[in-house]
């Protein structure tokens, strides 16, 4: 049997987190697809969404969503499954999420496709991420204030089974350091 993999796959909205992380956990033996947003819908009542201008307590509940996220996959890797967790996780927080999690190797990759193909993407969707953020604004706090770190891909002219191909033949490449 091969060691668990814990693998986060992050990007900004319609990037092709959730078909490509669905996809990847679909290629591993006893895996987990791990949607990180599922703990931000389960509050019921005072929920607050990150915008922007975030203030603190934005800030905490979407760290309190990271660490849920994080403690989640670590315990499925304890019970032996491979785990796909995605979510957006940009900025400097992507930092923090990666102290929240145990599990070591980390793999971290990061869906970057061109701006427009997103905006087209979520244009063509039922699903629609975007209200409070516009594509160009959350582009612009993955490009230049998230860590440079895992694997980062431009997945914008990728099917889906191009990019899954694309991460399991440079999963090394999505390795990061404590």
């Amino acid at each position: 049997m091969t060691h668990p993999k814990m693998i986060l796959i992050t990007g900004i909205m319609a990037s092709g987190k959730s078909t490509v992380a669905q996809r990847l956990a679909e290629q591993l033996n006893n895996s987990v697809h791990l949607r990180g947003d599922i703990f931000r819908k389960m509050i019921v009542n005072d929920r607050r969404e990150v915008h922007p201008d975030a203030n603190e307590s934005q800030l905490e509940q979407l760290r309190l969503r990271y660490r849920l996220t994080a403690q989640a996959a670590d315990s499925y890797i304890e019970a032996g499954f491979s785990v796909i967790a995605q979510d957006v996780v940009v900025g400097p927080m992507l930092a923090d999420f990666i102290s929240y999690v145990r599990t070591r190797p980390l793999h971290v990759i990061v869906l970057s496709p061109n701006p427009d193909v997103v905006a087209l993407r979520e244009a063509n969707r039922a699903k629609k991420g975007y209200g409070i953020w516009t594509v160009e604004a959350l582009n612009d706090v993955l490009q230049h204030e998230t860590p440079r770190i895992g694997l980062w891909l431009d997945s914008s002219y990728m099917t889906t089974e191009e990019t899954v191909t694309e991460i399991l033949q440079r999963l090394d490449e999505a390795v990061i350091a404590n």
